[in-house]
């Protein structure tokens, strides 16, 4: 079944004023439009949660030895760019969804609302107002656990994992992910052995699953994150220098039930469609320090969404 606009815009808007009479057929252009102006708003979440999801997978470029493992607590921050606090209504909503303001909060945005109207094909006005922004802060910050185990041929597994957390007051999120790393200068004979430093290929898979409430209605978001990074690092006693360069991608589900009755107009459709996907380049720079078996370290990554990580952990190889 084809979704009702209003049974999307609904998930987060409430109407103040809508004929009790049944809706017209809404047009898949109008459709396609609602989508695109939920996913403005949602979008910066998304793309945080990615950038997150895509660090903090490693603190030297040399894996274990076969046996070898760590076990680290890491604290993956984003910092939320000025620009992620509003989008353009013109660009998302075009002429189906107006407002006198040119800009609306996003999730990350004021919590001021903003007064919007539908303008269906036939002209018919439907006012409501837009939310403001759920989430107050400049930093997300995702902690998770993560371990690495040494196998063969110079190359390590690794895992990571959080439990429901709450991140704000309205939002609640749980990870798993999968990561490998491989030496590749054990591939270059004689001239891997001669260059005095550690480089490896590294790629990662990270499942994010969070609920959120807005406007008393449960909305879950699915996000899938996955790098590939070229890493090197050098060691000198105690402290290892790490940079790494690679390709992020990320892309967010969003889904809710719905069953809704405004004026005695009932919506009873589900929600599920993606947000924008977002792909880019990473690079990062990082120091670990090794006290005995305890490894302290930190890192920032420079990409659209800025990352700092920070991390403890044992590490025996």
């Amino acid at each position: 079944m084809k979704k009702n606009l209003f049974s999307i815009i609904i998930i987060f808007i409430t109407l103040t004023s809508y004929a009790q009479t049944s809706p017209e057929p809404i047009s898949q252009e109008d459709v396609k439009q609602g989508e695109k102006f939920i996913s403005a708003y949602f979008n910066p979440m998304s793309r945080s949660f990615g950038s997150s999801l895509n660090n903090g997978w490693y603190n030297t470029a040399k894996p274990h030895s076969l046996g070898g493992f760590d076990l680290t607590v890491t604290f993956n921050t984003v910092i939320i760019p000025n620009k992620a606090q509003t989008f353009n209504i013109q660009e998302a909503g075009g002429s189906t969804f107006v407002s006198n303001s040119n800009e609306a909060a996003t999730v990350f945005g004021s919590s001021d609302k903003t007064d919007m109207s539908y303008v269906s094909g036939s002209g018919i006005v439907s006012n409501f107002e837009m939310p403001g922004g759920i989430i107050k802060t400049k930093y997300v910050s995702l902690p998770m656990i993560q371990a690495g185990i040494g196998l063969v041929k110079n190359t390590a597994l690794d895992f990571r994992f959080m439990p429901l957390v709450n991140v704000g007051d309205a939002v609640k999120a749980n990870l798993f992910g999968l990561g490998v790393k491989h030496d590749i200068l054990q591939w270059i004979p004689g001239i891997g052995d001669a260059i005095p430093m550690s480089l490896s290929l590294q790629a990662g898979y990270t499942s994010l699953n969070t609920e959120l409430n807005i406007e008393d209605q449960d909305i879950s978001l699915s996000t899938k994150a996955t790098t590939i990074n070229l890493v090197a690092s050098k060691k000198i006693v105690m402290v290892t220098g790490y940079a790494g360069l690679g390709y992020n991608a990320s892309s967010t589900n969003l889904k809710a039930d719905a069953n809704f009755d405004i004026g005695g107009i009932q919506f009873n459709e589900s929600l599920d469609f993606s947000l924008e996907s977002k792909n880019n380049l990473r690079a990062n720079i990082g120091l670990r320090f090794n006290i005995t078996l305890v490894t302290i370290h930190a890192d920032y990554t420079f990409a659209e969404y800025p990352t700092a990580t920070l991390g403890l952990g044992v590490s025996f190889r």
